[in-house]
């Protein structure tokens, strides 16, 4: 949504469209810090839409307090894949540089 959703009747219109889609989700990717009192989330997902079948790729972070005995969630972001929409992303430059010492290395074995 481009719309920002900053009060409680902005939030719930947003679930409720979203929830008109029927999604199924699956977790791809999840990394989890734990803190006092705290707690993070963040990677991707990936939503089967049941209304029309559609496939939605998005990363997302959570954020969660313990407060009054149960933990809530302070925080949430969710947004689709830039990929979908701009192609792969180029390679990081140190995975690059990994790679082309690894094969320094091996050429340097075989030859």
């Amino acid at each position: 949504s481009d719309v920002p959703r900053t009060d409680y009747g902005l939030i719930k219109d947003y679930f409720v469209g979203f929830l008109q889609k029927k999604p199924q989700g699956e977790i791809l990717e999840s990394n989890v810090i734990i803190g006092h009192n705290w707690c993070q989330d963040a990677g991707i997902y990936e939503f089967t839409m049941g209304a029309t079948g559609d496939k939605v790729k998005g990363r997302y972070s959570f954020v969660y307090v313990y407060e009054d005995g149960e933990w809530k969630i302070a925080h949430h972001h969710s947004s689709v894949m830039p990929e979908a929409f701009l192609g792969p992303a180029p390679k990081p430059a140190v995975e690059k540089m990994v790679k082309e010492k690894i094969m320094d290395e091996v050429e340097s074995v075989v030859a």
